[in-house]
C-alpha cells in the first residue's frame, strides 16, 4: 500500500514518518507542499515540523498550501488522513478536525516520552491498539495545548472522537487531556505526540525491559495498512 507523506517548507519529521511507513509494511511517496497531484496513494500523512516558519498560526499558512486543496477534497471523499504535532494544527487549520491549538499554558517548548491512553480503536490509524491501552510515545511541541468551545467539547465527548489522551501529567494545558482527535468517519486523525519516533526498538522511548526499546508507535502505520489491504 502507498502512502503519501506531504513535504511542506519547514518540515522536520517527514522522513521519520516515510521511515515508519517502511518499517510497518508500507510504501512511502514523497509529496511536495506545491504540486495538486497526490499521485494516487492509499492514505496521507502531514508530518511534524515548523510548516512556513509557524508564521501567522501554527499550520494556518499550510492549510491554505496548493497541496491541501487536494487533501482536503479526497481526504472528504474518503481519503484515510493522519496529521502528526504540525500536521494535528495543520488539520484543525484546514476545518477537518475541530478546535484549535495554541501556545503551551507553561509558555515553554516542551520534549518528553509522554504516556497516553488510547480511547478510540475504531479508527484506521488506531485499529491495533486496544482500547483503554497505555502506551508511550514521544512529544514535541510548543503550540500543543488543545483548545474548544465548550459546545464543541461536549460534542467531541459525546461523540466518542478523542482518539489519544494524556495520562499522568497533561503537558501542554489541553483541555480534557486531549492529546488526539479522530473524525465522525474514523478515517482521520490527528495527534501532537509523535508515533513515528517509536517504531523501532532501540531509536524509541525507554522502556522496563530496556532502554531506547519502545515501540508504541508502530500500530498507528500498522493499523491503516491492514486495514486498508482487507478493505
Amino acid at each position: 500500500m502507498r502512502v503519501g507523506v506531504v513535504t511542506f517548507p519547514g518540515s522536520l519529521d517527514d522522513r521519520d514518518a516515510q521511515r515508519a511507513i517502511r518499517l510497518a509494511g508500507g510504501t512511502p511517496v514523497p509529496l511536495w507542499h506545491q504540486h495538486a497531484d497526490l499521485q494516487g496513494v492509499d492514505a496521507l500523512v502531514l508530518p511534524g515540523g515548523f510548516s512556513y516558519g509557524d508564521y501567522l498560526r501554527c499550520g494556518a499558512i499550510a492549510a491554505h498550501s496548493t497541496i491541501m486543496s487536494e487533501v482536503i477534497s479526497e481526504a472528504r471523499k474518503g481519503l484515510p488522513v493522519l496529521g502528526i504535532c504540525n500536521g494535528f494544527q495543520i488539520l484543525v487549520e484546514a476545518g477537518l478536525l475541530p478546535g484549535g491549538l495554541i501556545r503551551n499554558d507553561h509558555g515553554d517548548f516542551i520534549c518528553r516520552d509522554q504516556k497516553l491512553r488510547v480511547e478510540s480503536c475504531d479508527t484506521l490509524w488506531t485499529a491495533d491498539y486496544g482500547i483503554n491501552q497505555e502506551i508511550i510515545i514521544p512529544l514535541k511541541n510548543g503550540e500543543g495545548g488543545f483548545i474548544a468551545d465548550d459546545e464543541t467539547l461536549k460534542r467531541i465527548e459525546g461523540e466518542n472522537l478523542v482518539a489519544f489522551r494524556y495520562l499522568d501529567v497533561n503537558p501542554n494545558g489541553s483541555l480534557h487531556d486531549i492529546a488526539g482527535l479522530r473524525d465522525e468517519s474514523g478515517r482521520i486523525v490527528g495527534l501532537m505526540p509523535h508515533p513515528e519516533h517509536a517504531v523501532e526498538a532501540g531509536f524509541g522511548p525507554d522502556t522496563e525491559v530496556a532502554m531506547k526499546s519502545g515501540t508504541d508507535g508502530l500500530a498507528v502505520f500498522t493499523s491503516v495498512l491492514r486495514l486498508l489491504v482487507t478493505a
